[in-house]
């Protein structure tokens, strides 16, 4: 039903999600489909890598290229045994330096604004055009869980991952008409609990469960109040609730997810 879309000056806004995001692939497909480029990107995490590449001319199928390096962890993460994370993010960066190079964020093809969290204060920053500094540096701060990924420094200031305070960037979107597409949002859920026969397992779905849902609250506070202004939001939400945000080694199924959703 794809072809019943029809916007031109837009914001497209990406979720966070982990392996989860890469279901914007899907939806960005589609917008490839229709010849709809956005006028703005927002970019929270998954969602932050994503919007990152297509702001500075990729395509879709080439960032999925990148994506399926993912897929094969030890391309990627590199244990470490100090500091407050598990992931130190020396061969990530490497990654992001071979795609984005000395880039900053004011040279994109389309706008590029990436949400992080300062970790001292728990206050908002959207990095953009404004911000003197390199795309990698802003990419490496958006996706940065913590415990999980290495806090980052930008400026003297330590940031970590944009889902502490806004996983949907549709507060920092500038146009009137936004397009927003939500890996967390309400068909992220199962039914009913977890019921493995290993009690490790339970837990595991059960505190990834509360952060989704965690997550879904805060969305849906920001979507009711745009909801309430002239703006137009186009609501996209992939049905990702079979899947772990870890999973990337099932990129091609969670790429399927996003496709055929916009109407």
């Amino acid at each position: 039903m794809i072809q019943t879309l029809k916007i031109d000056d837009f914001s497209l806004v990406l979720s966070g999600g982990g392996a989860l995001g890469i279901a914007h692939l899907g939806v960005l497909h589609d917008l490839e489909l229709l010849h709809l480029t956005p006028s703005e990107i927002i970019g929270t995490s998954m969602g932050g890598i994503i919007g990152a590449c297509l702001a500075i001319g990729m395509n879709e199928y080439e960032i999925y290229k990148e994506i399926q390096a993912f897929s094969s962890l030890t391309k990627w993460i590199k244990f470490s045994f100090q500091g407050n994370a598990i992931v130190d993010n020396s061969k990530i960066e490497t990654i992001f330096n071979r795609l984005f190079g000395k880039r900053k964020m004011r040279d994109t093809t389309i706008p590029l604004k990436l949400i992080t969290t300062n970790l001292m204060n728990g206050e908002k920053k959207v990095f953009t055009a404004k911000d003197d500094i390199y795309i990698k540096d802003a990419i490496l701060a958006t996706m940065a869980i913590p415990g999980i990924f290495e806090e980052h420094i930008i400026n003297g200031k330590t940031y970590a991952d944009g889902f502490l305070c806004e996983n949907l960037g549709i507060d920092e979107a500038s146009l009137d008409t936004i397009l927003a597409v939500d890996v967390l949002g309400k068909n992220s859920f199962e039914k009913e609990l977890p019921d493995n026969f290993f009690k490790t397992a339970n837990i595991m779905e059960m505190f990834e469960r509360s952060i989704r849902l965690l997550i879904l609250n805060q969305s849906k506070r920001q979507i009711e109040d745009i909801e309430n202004t002239d703006k137009n939001i186009i609501l996209i939400e992939p049905s990702t609730k079979n899947y772990t945000t870890f999973q990337f080694h099932k990129h091609q199924e969670i790429r399927n997810l996003g496709h055929n959703l916009l109407q």
